[in-house]
């Protein structure tokens, strides 16, 4: 009873015409940046930030939030009628998707993508209604060491469970660290690793971090790729699928619904491990396997569905805990905070209209985007049609316009360039930036846990150890570490005895 009561409470708030209006720009940007490659949501929401000064709390975490899930959806488009991915997590849907198209299917390819990226993010969000209050429940017991240690569990999972080398995601989690104590130190008003430049004595802004190595560096980096763009279907028509399609679809979306789910509370998975896990999932299950990449349309329903689940439940760690999942769900942290607002269980408590009004926004905007992303197909075929070189000072100029007015300092527009040359060396060098991201937001919240949980111990580092939900995550982390490091020291082990 409770749980309805506070899901009237939430749709009382998305239901405001001020909200809906922020959902509906947020989902409207979301499915545009998700259509056009090379812009993903991580980078456009980071160009946004600056806006949420000006909004309130509640319309700023809803339209945000519909930009990210809003992206998955548009991804697909871009993977059924181009065979390129407008986000990362929509790779696997080019797979079939495209071939699909080839065959003059593409109307049901992107009309199942809908309907299984509407049915995953309705359950994420059911999901995230009923494990919230009982997880931020249990949170509200954490103590400073319990904090500490989570939070240390956490970015340790991001970085062993992130794309690319594990050594060089470590290495970026302790690069995001340190530049998160830049700055006064809060206890001794001393300055730390300011270098004697005064601008540095408040520390490095979120904002200029986020724009720099996301904006900045992605778009500097795809300035490089070779663009070019084979639209094969410029009108779609017979969007309805076929009763034989609903039937080979029911499934894959219900078992992608799940997988996501599951993915999505993990921290460091993205929406891509998702959807390729549901892929290959189907793969394995279908009678006839020889169909897959060949337009079968269960490569399609089960990845777009694991996708969305992802991006809908990975607000449940960072509503509840405050602990990010992933880089965007870092950027949101960093969007509570710049409001004022502690990220942690106490949100719940202190502002039920944002955790409840947010919830419900998220059904509010999954039935938008189903209502916009078809009917509108020939406007982002049309969207597609705009090369890049033309997109990219448009994005430069509003990112630099951003940041100068958040706190109309220039040194600050070259701090953000200094960041965007770093983010494209990272790239290029093969360091992921999102593990950056997640050190930088949480490693102002572990110091000062770690200090309040010395202090509550006297100085006795075996508080971290001695307090069984902590030595339970402390167990965790070091687990985590021996599974993913063991196999790459074997595999050492095996050459050299070669």
């Amino acid at each position: 009873m409770d749980l309805l009561n506070n899901l009237l409470f939430g749709f009382g708030v998305a239901f405001s015409l001020q909200n809906l209006a922020y959902c509906f720009i947020g989902v409207l940007v979301g499915t545009l940046i998700g259509v056009l490659p090379g812009i993903g949501p991580l980078a456009t929401i980071a160009m946004l930030l600056p806006l949420t000064f000006n909004v309130e709390p509640v319309g700023a975490l809803i339209m945000l939030a519909g930009i990210y899930y809003g992206a998955q959806y548009g991804g697909s488009t871009t993977a059924i009628l181009v065979n390129l991915p407008g986000e990362t997590a929509a790779v696997v849907t080019c797979i079939d998707g495209y071939q699909m198209a080839r065959q003059g299917r593409a109307g049901p390819a992107l009309a199942i993508a809908a309907f299984g990226s509407f049915f995953a993010g309705t359950v994420g969000t059911l999901l995230i209604a009923l494990a919230g209050p009982p997880l931020a429940e249990v949170a509200l017991k954490f103590g400073a060491p319990e904090y500490f240690s989570l939070m240390l569990m956490g970015l340790v999972a991001a970085a062993v469970l992130a794309q690319g080398d594990t050594i060089k995601s470590l290495s970026m989690v302790v690069m995001g660290l340190l530049f998160g104590i830049v700055g006064s130190d809060v206890n001794t008003g001393m300055h730390r690793f300011t270098f004697d430049i005064f601008e540095l004595s408040d520390g490095i802004g979120f904002i200029v971090i986020a724009v720099g190595v996301f904006a900045v560096g992605e778009i500097v980096t795809n300035l490089g790729q070779p663009e070019r763009r084979e639209i094969f279907t410029a009108k779609v028509s017979n969007l309805m699928p076929t009763r034989e399609d609903l039937k080979a679809s029911a499934w894959p979306i219900v078992r992608g619904t799940a997988l996501g789910s599951f993915f999505g509370v993990l921290p460091g998975t993205g929406p891509a491990i998702a959807s390729f896990s549901s892929y290959m999932l189907e793969k394995k299950l279908a009678k006839d396997p020889s169909r897959f990449g060949k337009g079968a349309i269960e490569g399609v329903a089960g990845p777009e569905a694991a996708n969305n689940a992802d991006a809908q439940t990975k607000f449940i760690p960072m509503l509840t805990l405050g602990l990010p999942a992933s880089g965007v769900m870092a950027l949101m942290l960093g969007a509570l905070t710049i409001q004022g607002i502690q990220p942690g269980p106490q949100v719940m408590t202190q502002r039920p209209e944002l955790f409840w009004g947010l919830i419900a926004s998220m059904w509010i905007g999954n039935a938008m985007l189903v209502i916009l992303n078809l009917p509108l197909i020939g406007l982002w075929v049309k969207l597609l049609q705009v090369p890049y070189r033309l997109l990219f000072p448009a994005i430069m100029a509003f990112s630099a316009i951003g940041i100068y007015s958040v706190s109309n300092s220039s040194f600050e527009i070259y701090l953000t360039a200094g960041f965007g040359i770093a983010g494209f060396l990272w790239l290029k060098l093969g360091f992921s930036a999102a593990p950056l991201l997640l050190g930088f937001v949480l490693g102002p919240m572990m110091e000062e846990n770690l200090r309040r949980a010395m202090l509550m111990s006297k100085g006795d580092p075996s508080v971290f150890v001695t307090r069984p939900i902590s030595l339970a995550f402390i167990i965790a982390t070091v687990l985590i570490l021996v599974v993913m490091i063991a196999p790459a020291v074997r595999k050492k082990k095996d050459a050299l005895a070669e």
